[in-house]
């Protein structure tokens, strides 16, 4: 299972994302997206959000990926 964090703006775009195969390290990073987020920023619709995939020609392209 690959762990895939997402901080995504008001118009559904990626802003960035980060992916990993550890499930301790990824709701790490979620928790560190979710706090990053400006109260602004949640008021435009900014989100963080944390979803699972089965393989990592699912994740997105740009995302950082970590094999730990």
């Amino acid at each position: 299972m690959i762990w895939i964090n997402e901080q995504i703006d008001p118009s559904g775009i990626i802003y960035s994302c980060i992916a990993c195969a550890n499930e301790a390290q990824a709701q790490a990073c979620h928790q560190s997206f979710v706090e990053n987020l400006s109260d602004e920023q949640r008021e435009a619709g900014w989100v963080a959000q944390l979803r699972t995939v089965d393989s990592w020609d699912e994740v997105p392209v740009n995302a950082l990926k970590l094999s730990y």
